[in-house]
């Protein structure tokens, strides 16, 4: 994913309007991927994106506890397992096909006993 590129196989499944928007967590996720030969810190991750500051460093800690970004105080970067965020990536696109197919659901309500809990 790095260098502002995607997988051909998504490209070619990709709705004509399918990268027009990005939520918050996948622009971050994007910038530091792009970015990817620089750590940086929060609030100019913000300011980049114009996003408020509280709310990536939320996303940060989640993504951090996912193993899909790596934290030296203060300075934030994408991780270097490129095969976790691959699949981390290809999971999003399923589980938003899904929502896309089925309808939004809350997943806790659709989460059984012998699945991990979700954040």
């Amino acid at each position: 994913m790095s260098g502002g590129t995607i997988d051909i196989e998504e490209f070619e499944d990709a709705d004509v309007d399918e990268f027009d928007e990005r939520n918050d967590t996948e622009r971050v996720v994007t910038f530091l991927d792009e970015h990817d030969d620089r750590a940086w810190k929060a609030a100019t991750i913000a300011d980049q994106l114009g996003l408020d500051s509280d709310a990536v460093n939320a996303i940060l800690s989640r993504l951090k506890a996912r193993g899909l970004v790596r934290h030296k105080r203060p300075y934030w970067a994408i991780t270097d397992d490129e095969e976790r965020l691959r699949a981390a990536y290809r999971l999003h696109r399923q589980y938003d096909a899904a929502d896309e197919e089925y309808g939004e659901e809350r997943l806790e309500a659709v989460q059984t006993d012998g699945m991990e809990p979700v954040e």
